[in-house]
């Protein structure tokens, strides 16, 4: 199970190496898929299995509103890809920070600290959080739904333009 979650651990740095070193939108979208996938098989991997299907259905949706806004704002017919020289140079540049970052915190950090999942299979921890977020939070969960209604026709308005878009007469 460690060896599962250190690959997700790798993939999240990879998916976020990708996304910070990458200019064309397409790419950068499907970075930030990986990063939510592999972030979710971290907390499967410490026990919230729940937790990581909600989060990672909702990361999918706001993925799927992200990929639609700039693929509608990115104008750019040939789009530089992973394999251009300038995206390598960057990739390299960042993945070289990142293995002197934790090369330098290694030393400061005890592993002790990641434990796996708790052992009660009778209530678990992000069942009952899920509940409460329901029972006590439930006005705060209908808010976040229509800010992200609100989001959705924001980025539709901003995509239309002048005759063509997401929204167009016909």
């Amino acid at each position: 199970m460690e060896y599962m979650s250190n690959l997700c651990l790798l993939g999240m740095v990879v998916g976020m190496v990708g996304v910070a070193s990458n200019p064309a939108p397409y790419f950068g979208a499907l970075g930030l898929v990986v990063v939510a996938g592999t972030g979710c098989g971290v907390l499967i991997s410490y026990g919230g299995s729940f937790l990581s299907l909600v989060l990672f259905l909702i990361y999918l949706g706001g993925m799927l509103v992200v990929f639609a806004y700039s693929a509608a704002l990115a104008a750019e017919p040939y789009p530089e890809s992973w394999g251009d020289r300038s995206v390598v140079g960057y990739v390299l540049v960042y993945s070289l920070v990142v293995v002197t970052v934790g090369w330098w915190l290694h030393w400061g950090w005890c592993s002790e600290v990641r434990t796996m999942g708790d052992k009660n299979l009778v209530c678990r921890g992000d069942t009952v959080g899920v509940a409460w977020m329901y029972s006590s939070g439930g006005g705060m969960l209908f808010v976040s739904g229509l800010v992200l209604l609100l989001t959705l026709f924001v980025v539709l308005e901003l995509t239309r333009g002048l005759n063509r878009g997401a929204i167009r007469e016909v």
